[in-house]
């Protein structure tokens, strides 16, 4: 959801004053919009082999980069960048997932009605079924304390940790929403940044 990111976060004019105060921060933003939100971003092994497969290494080689990139994304778009990660282990250096739709059977049966929702409890079962595929992955993961997708996030944060995953999760007093994701960019993207590429 690259184009709200900027649009409603206003994702760019952060990264370029984080840049400024922390040279060490500088990076290029790669904003994605998906076609068919809800196909692609529901742990799609097609638009993970895309973006992992094609479009990383096209823009690594068409503009100058150094390092791995730090993915992101909010809701749905958690997911896929997730799916991506683990699918193409090494891709990413880390990852900011933000108020993730890792549905489980336990919290979102609610959601069973969408169309993907087998696809997505799937991907979220299996998310710790491989810990190698985690291997040099940094991951923070935040979500709003008025969500429903709270208990979720905070159950595959744990079973991470219990596989050896280096995890950050913030709870923030807020909900499902832009403003509640771009709340949590400072000091959370940025420590992540951080983390992957070094102070």
């Amino acid at each position: 959801d690259g184009r709200e990111y900027a649009e409603l976060g206003d994702l760019t004019g952060f990264l370029g004053v984080l840049g400024q105060e922390q040279p060490a921060l500088r990076c290029r933003a790669l904003l994605l919009d998906p076609v068919d939100r809800d196909r692609s971003y529901s742990a799609s092994p097609s638009y993970g082999r895309l973006l992992t497969g094609a479009l990383l290494p096209e823009v690594s080689a068409g503009w100058a980069t150094r390092g791995l990139p730090v993915g992101m994304g909010a809701s749905l778009g958690a997911v896929a960048m997730l799916d991506a990660a683990l699918r193409r282990p090494g891709s990413f250096g880390g990852l900011l997932l933000q108020s993730g739709s890792f549905f489980t059977d336990r919290f979102d049966g609610h959601e069973s009605g969408f169309r993907f929702y087998r696809r997505l409890t799937r991907f979220t079962a299996d998310a710790t079924a491989e810990p190698e595929r985690y291997r040099g992955l940094r991951i923070a993961m935040t979500c709003g304390t008025g969500e429903e997708n709270l208990d979720n996030n905070r159950e595959l944060a744990q079973r991470l940790r219990g596989i050896g995953v280096e995890v950050e999760f913030v709870a923030n007093r807020d909900a499902h929403n832009y403003v509640a994701w771009r709340d949590c960019w400072e000091p959370t993207l940025a420590r992540l940044m951080a983390r992957v590429w070094g102070p």
